[in-house]
């Protein structure tokens, strides 16, 4: 794949022009706006800082949640503006607005190493519509907004791997209209990705869980014939044990999926892993009380709401004498405490199979938070990916736009 990246862009001098950097700042918060897991921002500060530390005149863009085209005060990236601030060691302004009066003005007094965010790209309807015309006219004023004063072009970093799958306007589209690169960010996934898809060590395992079967129906086909192993746990188990004919109770079941697992099973007999035994509770609720029974046996009034202590030792000996392992999804409701045991257990497996040699990739997304979240070592882990959509499509084989913009290095 071939694309230019930051270290071309420093190579070629930013001292004094305008860079517009694509980042994944969507951040989860809290009831009261503050930002429970910092992930993402510290993951794009390198190419960020870079480019400050080389003197460019930084211009950031970047989504939070989903504002449905129009500005909510409750999805202002005011909160990760400071927290960009923090992890940068210097003031990060915010513009009032997305490519408005304010955000030009702010960005035509920009100085050399000056950093300024614009407000959520997604409070512009053009940034997902549907219509080319509508992004492009988007992208034209976010390209404006890095034009040098006598018109020159300013340059496009992509770092905000968890979007490349979109085609957007501050993903795609802007990289049609200005010289592009792919940040720091972008380029260490793309190599890790690679790596998994064109050269994987066997035995190869792969450790599935989330909510929704039909979320990962297409990974599921697409690895299955490339994994000695795919264990499958969290919400979307469920699915798979009625495919079955077991009893889920009232656990989460996509009953219109029923028939499409129960083909997997049989497809994939010798490659698919299912739980032993769940841990399952009378409601969903963080004061729950849970008790461990076997996969058969989940009575009719009771949800699942994590894998059991068999499914941890048995999916953590399957993952023992892995060499490649890629993990995307929670095995449980990891938020509750009572309920985080499996996610927990599949972790450390994961992370012990890495300190003995294995590559291990955890897959962006709900995996990601939950090793930050249950205070596990990052360094336990050979890549923990930003983006978990992103990641899926990539190893499902589908053309991702942002990365297809970026192989054309824009209008260079």
């Amino acid at each position: 794949m071939a694309h230019k990246t930051l270290d071309d862009l420093l190579a070629e001098g930013v001292s004094g022009r305008g860079v517009l950097v694509r980042s994944d700042l969507n951040v989860p918060l809290d009831d009261e706006g503050n930002i429970t897991d910092a992930g993402r921002i510290a993951a794009s500060v390198p190419t960020l800082r870079a480019l400050v530390d080389a003197g460019a005149k930084v211009v950031v863009t970047a989504h939070l949640g989903r504002p449905k085209g129009q500005p909510d005060p409750a999805l202002s990236l005011a909160p990760v503006a400071a927290a960009l601030g923090q992890q940068l060691g210097r003031h990060v302004q915010l513009a009032g607005d997305v490519v408005g009066t304010d955000a030009l003005a702010r960005a035509e007094g920009l100085t050399d190493g000056d950093v300024l965010l614009l407000e959520n790209i997604r409070f512009d309807p053009r940034e997902t519509s549907k219509d080319d015309s509508e992004r492009l006219a988007l992208a034209r004023a976010l390209a404006e907004l890095v034009a040098a004063p006598d018109g020159s072009p300013g340059a496009f970093v992509s770092d905000g791997f968890g979007v490349v799958h979109r085609k957007q306007a501050s993903v795609y589209d802007v990289a049609t209209l200005l010289p592009s690169y792919a940040g720091t960010l972008v380029a260490a996934e793309i190599q890790v990705l690679q790596q998994l898809t064109e050269s994987t060590e066997r035995p190869y395992a792969v450790v599935l869980g989330g909510s929704k079967v039909s979320d990962k129906l297409g990974v599921i086909k697409s690895l299955a014939t490339k994994a000695d192993s795919i264990v499958i746990g969290g919400g979307m188990c469920f699915t798979f044990l009625a495919a079955q004919g077991l009893p889920v109770g009232t656990s989460l079941l996509e009953a219109d999926m029923v028939d499409t697992c129960r083909q997997l099973l049989d497809d994939y007999a010798d490659v698919l892993r299912l739980p032993v035994d769940i841990v399952v509770a009378d409601e969903f609720d963080a004061a729950a009380t849970g008790e461990v029974v076997a996969a058969d046996a989940i009575g009719e009034n009771k949800m699942g709401l994590d894998i059991g202590p068999g499914s941890v030792e048995r999916f953590a000996a399957l993952l023992s004498n892995a060499k490649t392992i890629f993990w995307n999804g929670p095995m449980g409701v990891f938020e509750f405490p009572a309920f985080a045991a499996g996610t927990r257990g599949v972790a450390e497996a994961i992370a012990a199979a890495t300190a003995k040699g294995a590559f291990s990739v955890v897959g962006g997304g709900d995996s990601a938070a939950a090793v930050r979240a249950l205070g596990l070592n990052e360094s336990g882990f050979s890549h923990i990916s930003t983006g978990g959509g992103a990641s899926l499509e990539y190893l499902e084989g589908k053309p991702l736009p942002g990365l297809q913009a970026l192989e054309t290095g824009g209008v260079q």
